[in-house]
C-alpha cells in the first residue's frame, strides 16, 4: 500500500482535503479519532488516566472530560510526559492495526495535525501539507468561535511554514477557492498517488525521460535529505550512511532533474538483504544493474560491485546507488562532488561536457548512451577528484 501522511496548520483546510481523498476512494486514518478512541469509556486508556491524575478528569456520565484534563496534563512537563506515556502508545499500537486492515492496493492517508512537531515525516512514502496564509486561518478559526487572540496562539504553537516546507513532498495552497483546492487535489490523486501505489505495489519504476538539462533548484537538498531520511528509516543498522550525491548536490550546477542518493552498506550481502525494505519504502531495485564502469586505479570489476534502486515516485525522480563500505565507487561517488564543489575550473569542464552530451543523447530515454559517453571524461577526472581529496585531506563529511 501507499503510505501518505497529511497534515497543515490549524484552520489550514486539511479536513477538506482529507475528506476528498476519501471520496477519490483513499482510506482515512484520522489521528485525532484514533486518540478520542483510546480513552473512550471504559478502555485501558482512560482507566490509566484516571488512576494517574484523579476521577474528577471524568464528567457525569463518566467519560473524559478534556478541560479538567488538560488543567493537570498541561501543569507542568512530567504530568504532559505521563499522558503521553499513556496515549501514544495506544494510538500507535491502533494506527498499525487500522493499516495492517487496508487493502493491499490502498492508497491509505493518515491524517496527523501534529505530525511535524512528532517528527513523523519519514514514516510515509509521501507528506502531503495543506497550506493558507495566517490571515485566513484567523478567519476561519473565528468563524468557528474562537476569539482572533485565541486562533493567533494555536497557530503559533504549532510547526511554521519553513518547517513544514522541510517535509512536503506535495504543498497545497488553499488560498483561494474551495474548488481551487479540490483540484489540486484531484490532480494529485490521479497524477501522482494512484500511479505511485501502484509503483510501489508491483515494484516497478516510473516511465523513463530523456536526459535534459535543467536550471539548477535550490530546493533540490531538501528534496535529497526527504528522501534519506525514508532510506534510513527502512535500512536501519544495515545503512553505513546515506549521502545526497551526483550533479544535484552541487550548488549552481545545471543538472538533469534527478537525485543521486548512496547508501553505504557493509557487504553486498546486506545490500541484497535490503531489496525488498527498499522495495516498500518506494525504491524497487533494477536487477539487470550490477556495478559500475571499472577505472585504471581499481581496474577488478567486483570492486565496483554495487545494486541499483529507483524512486518509484512519478513526481521525484531519483537513483539510489547502493555500494560497499570502502569500496572505489563508494569512495569517489563522495569524492568527485566534492571536487566539483571545491574547483570552479573541473565544474566548468563537466557542464561543458553534460551539455554536450545532453544534447547528442537528447532522444535516450534509457540514459545509457548519455552516460557512456561521459566515460572518456570520467576516466581522467575521477583520479584528479581523488588526488585532490588526498591532497587537500577531505574526508566525508568534513
Amino acid at each position: 500500500m501507499l503510505r501518505v501522511g497529511l497534515s497543515g496548520g490549524i484552520g489550514s483546510g486539511k479536513s477538506t482535503v482529507a475528506q476528498r481523498l476519501v471520496e477519490l476512494g483513499a482510506v482515512l486514518i484520522d489521528a485525532d479519532v484514533l486518540a478520542r478512541e483510546v480513552v473512550r469509556p471504559g478502555s485501558p486508556g482512560l482507566a490509566e488516566i484516571v488512576e494517574r491524575f484523579g476521577a474528577d478528569v471524568l464528567d457525569a456520565d463518566g467519560a473524559l472530560n478534556r478541560p479538567a484534563l488538560a488543567a493537570k496534563a498541561f501543569a507542568d512537563d512530567q504530568a504532559r510526559a505521563d499522558l503521553n506515556a499513556i496515549t501514544h502508545p495506544k494510538i500507535r499500537d491502533l494506527t498499525a492495526e487500522r493499516m495492517a486492515q487496508a487493502p493491499a492496493d490502498a492508497v491509505v492517508v493518515h491524517d496527523v495535525p501534529l505530525l511535524v512537531e512528532a517528527g513523523y515525516a519519514a514514516n510515509y512514502h509521501l507528506v502531503v501539507i495543506v497550506d493558507a496564509p495566517e490571515d485566513d486561518r484567523v478567519q476561519r478559526l473565528v468563524g468557528r468561535g474562537l476569539t482572533e487572540q485565541d486562533a493567533r496562539a494555536r497557530i503559533a504553537a504549532q510547526a511554521t511554514t519553513e518547517q513544514r516546507r522541510e517535509v512536503a513532498d506535495a504543498w497545497l495552497d488553499n488560498s483561494g477557492a474551495v474548488e481551487e483546492l479540490v483540484a489540486q487535489v484531484d490532480a494529485l490523486w490521479r497524477d501522482r498517488l494512484v500511479p505511485f501505489e501502484e509503483n510501489v505495489r508491483l515494484h516497478r519504476r516510473p516511465p523513463q525521460r530523456s536526459p535534459r538539462l535543467v536550471d539548477p533548484d535550490p530546493d533540490w537538498p531538501r528534496q535529497a535529505q526527504r528522501l534519506i531520511d525514508r532510506i534510513e528509516r527502512a535500512a536501519g543498522e544495515k545503512a553505513v550512511r546515506v549521502d545526497h550525491i551526483g550533479s544535484t548536490s552541487v550548488p549552481g550546477l545545471p543538472a538533469k532533474d534527478i537525485i543521486d542518493l548512496q547508501l553505504t552498506v557493509r557487504s553486498l550481502a546486506d545490500a541484497d538483504e535490503l531489496a525488498e525494505p527498499l522495495a516498500e519504502a518506494g525504491f524497487p531495485r533494477i536487477p539487470e544493474i550490477t556495478g559500475d564502469t571499472p577505472h585504471a586505479f581499481a581496474p577488478d570489476p567486483e570492486q565496483w560491485a554495487k545494486r541499483i534502486h529507483v524512486s518509484a515516485d512519478p513526481a521525484r525522480y531519483a537513483n539510489l546507488h547502493v555500494r560497499p563500505d570502502g569500496s572505489p565507487s563508494q569512495q569517489v561517488a563522495l569524492q568527485f562532488p566534492a571536487w566539483l564543489r571545491a574547483e570552479e575550473t573541473a565544474r566548468a569542464e563537466y557542464l561543458a561536457l553534460k551539455r554536450e552530451v545532453a544534447n547528442a543523447h537528447a532522444n535516450d530515454p534509457s540514459h545509457d548512451a548519455y552516460a557512456d559517453a561521459k566515460e572518456p571524461w570520467f576516466a581522467k577526472a575521477l583520479p584528479e577528484a581523488r588526488a585532490w581529496a588526498e591532497r587537500t585531506g577531505w574526508t566525508p563529511g568534513a
